[in-house]
């Protein structure tokens, strides 16, 4: 029994008529007669009842038509959804972040790819760090991660996109806000605003101190960049933060100014799956507009 055996069977039941199938397949009424009967081979009861006006499905046959064309509609329906997501034409592409993530890596990327991509649908799930993450796609049906690249993970690819110089985010009104770049070892002596303790990206700052012989010292810990950059602003402290997307450095928001810290490594972030040649297009398609475009608000130019 195949697909091809149900679908002819299903014609020539609404068709009431072998010949008349034939045609509609190009074919001869002898192969049309071929399907129905390995049909009946297979079920071992009569499935059509020869008229002298053609052909009626039998009880039997009732059964098997109605359950047939009930399964062949899921199927082509499911055969045009999956044509879709080749094609690009509708879907989801789901995807992990972080707390800060769309906002400075994604935006006009998402703007793009709606776009291009009107009937796609984009579902976001943030995560407190890249270990969430991690967890997620292995867990759930995530398509991708936006992480800070760290150690290699069992089961999942990482792919670096962009690198994020440091900088120490400061009040305007601080001594160290007009320099041009501060070397790390001048902070030895302050205390500073810590990133998240467990983090990735608080683990490769001290990696990066300690190739340089240098030691942090914190009295402030915070969950996420963006308010270690709001405590300095409010001058509440210092802190030593990667360079996000969309800020200027060195830079001027308000009372906030970002003073580069060139002799320290920068911190790589970028995309986690489970495995890259399993992307769907879709998924593959948003990667690669956010590797394309990340960091650029909606209408803006890219920053050198």
């Amino acid at each position: 029994m195949t697909l091809d055996d149900l679908r002819v069977f299903v014609a020539v039941c609404r068709a009431g008529s072998l010949s008349a199938v034939a045609r509609e397949l190009d074919c001869t009424q002898s192969a049309v007669s071929q399907h129905v009967k390995r049909l009946e081979r297979e079920t071992g009861v009569s499935l059509l009842e020869r008229q002298p006006r053609g052909v009626v499905p039998t009880q039997a046959g009732l059964v098997l038509e109605a359950a047939a064309a009930e399964g062949i509609s899921g199927l082509d329906l499911a055969l045009r959804r999956l044509r879709e997501l080749v094609d690009g034409e509708s879907g989801a592409v789901r995807v992990a972040t972080g707390a800060t993530t769309v906002r400075h890596f994604m935006a006009e990327a998402v703007v793009a790819f709606r776009r291009q991509h009107p009937r796609v649908s984009l579902e976001f799930r943030t995560e407190s760090s890249s270990r969430g993450c991690f967890d997620a796609l292995a867990d759930s049906s995530l398509d991708l991660a936006w992480i800070t690249l760290g150690p290699p993970v069992r089961g999942i690819e990482q792919r670096p996109v962009m690198e994020l110089p440091w900088v120490l985010a400061v009040r305007a009104e601080d001594p160290l806000a007009a320099r041009p770049y501060v070397d790390p070892a001048e902070l030895g002596s302050t205390r500073l605003i810590r990133l998240p303790p467990n983090s990735t990206s608080a683990a490769h700052l001290d990696a990066a101190c300690a190739e340089l012989g240098v030691r942090f010292a914190f009295d402030t810990s915070v969950a996420d960049w963006d308010t270690a950059l709001l405590l300095a602003e409010l001058g509440l402290g210092r802190a030593v933060v990667p360079s996000l997307p969309g800020l200027d450095v060195p830079g001027d928001r308000g009372d906030l100014r970002l003073v580069p810290l060139p002799a320290l490594r920068p911190l790589s972030v970028g995309w986690a799956v489970r495995r890259w040649d399993a992307l769907s297009p879709l998924a593959r398609a948003f990667a690669d507009t956010v590797a394309e475009r990340g960091g650029r608000t909606p209408g803006a130019q890219p920053t050198v």
